[in-house]
């Protein structure tokens, strides 16, 4: 068996055999490059970005992280700083690019995979010239993957700047004017609260659900250690109340969690209904009222697409049926970083650590015979 990391081609024409592609160099693909490396394994790690923590960087300004610095690191190095900090997300990419780097991870940056697929016995990945076989191949994307608007948003007038959180940056794209941030998540919470500064601001959507606890440093301490617990040993697939919760949670929005309504209320944010559509250029709500808007931010989410994925032995819904990233329909193919994928906390960084160690250990179980007392090892530690 290869166990040396697979070298660079330079964007030469050719095929390297592998064995295991991760396809995305965020956290979920490093935290298990990680682990390979720690078995010797042959495998590349493909990212579109030209550096690695480049899906954080592209993000808005002043985002930070929901978790302090303690739980944001990834095996084998602590994050580093205030452990009650929140780093913000140039923080983040800067950390992820320095781990890469610390661990010799055999990264491929500018490699936007444009093809997968599987002659029955091995995977074939393509991008652009390069050409990688491989036993394996695990799904390291991440939740955002194509932006979501709806339909209606071609009817508003060409004056008025549109941007999804995707590629909002700052207010200083915006034109003067009010603003409309639609969907009340997260993301259009912070965002709102940072548009009022400098634009009237409207926010449209369904409120959602708040955490019970004011985050901050004090939460970091005490409310978060109790969060993270039960999101990665109570609220999992193999715990009864697990597995009757967790279908639940699919359906329901994320909680507000660092600003809340109250937030948005006293910086004269002016909270809406849904949007309903757009007529004679103004944007429409549920209750009938009409918004002439300069700037909509759409904070509408994302689709999780893999248009690449040429396999079509794949059922329509083998998103579904796999088993703490284990895909049942094609053996050889996982998912790692995905929401809920086994946990609660799947999708953050505490998660993502514990998923990719058990992928990991499910990998090191594929290797020949002769290694089994190896395999036997990992899998009791």
């Amino acid at each position: 068996m290869n166990t040396t990391p697979a070298t660079d081609t330079g964007g030469a024409v050719g095929t390297a055999a592998v064995d295991t592609v991760i396809i995305g160099a965020g956290q979920s693909g490093l935290a298990l490059g990680y682990y390979l490396a720690q078995q010797h394994r042959n495998f590349v790690i493909l990212d579109a970005g030209s550096r690695v923590g480049e899906a954080w960087r592209s993000r808005w300004d002043s985002l930070r992280l929901f978790t302090p610095a303690k739980y944001d690191g990834l095996p084998g190095r602590p994050f580093p700083g205030d452990r009650l900090a929140f780093p913000t997300k140039d923080e983040q990419a800067d950390y992820l690019e320095d781990y890469a780097s610390r661990f010799h991870l055999p990264v491929r940056p500018n490699t936007t995979v444009t093809r997968v697929s599987h002659d029955g016995q091995r995977f074939h990945v393509t991008a652009g010239a390069r050409r990688w076989t491989a036993a394996n191949v695990v799904l390291a994307t991440g939740a955002c993957h194509l932006p979501k608007t709806p339909g209606f948003a071609a009817e508003l007038p060409s004056g008025v700047v549109q941007l999804h959180s995707h590629s909002y940056k700052n207010p200083a794209q915006l034109k003067p004017g009010p603003v409309l941030v639609v969907g009340v998540g997260n993301s259009g919470a912070e965002i709102a609260l940072e548009t009022s500064r400098t634009h009237e601001t409207w926010l449209a959507g369904k409120p959602s659900a708040e955490i019970p606890f004011r985050h901050g440093r004090t939460a970091a301490r005490f409310f978060i250690p109790v969060v993270r617990f039960a999101g990665l040993h109570v609220l999992n697939t193999n715990t009864p109340v697990g597995r009757k919760v967790l279908p639940k949670m699919a359906a329901m929005a994320t909680p507000l969690i660092r600003t809340k309504l109250a937030d948005l209320r006293a910086a004269g944010v002016h909270l809406v209904p849904r949007v309903a559509g757009v007529q004679d250029g103004e944007v429409i709500l549920d209750d009938g009222q009409s918004l002439p808007v300069a700037n909509v931010i759409w904070c509408t989410g994302f689709t999780e697409a893999y248009p690449w994925l040429d396999i079509p032995a794949l059922p329509a819904n083998w998103r579904e049926q796999q088993h703490r990233g284990i895909v049942a329909a094609l053996p050889g193919l996982y998912l790692l970083g995905k929401d809920l994928i086994f946990a609660a906390a799947s999708e953050t960084l505490p998660g993502v650590c514990r998923d990719a160690k058990y992928l990991a250990k499910r990998l090191a179980a594929t290797r020949a015979p002769q290694d089994e007392a190896e395999i036997l090892s990992g899998l009791a530690a």
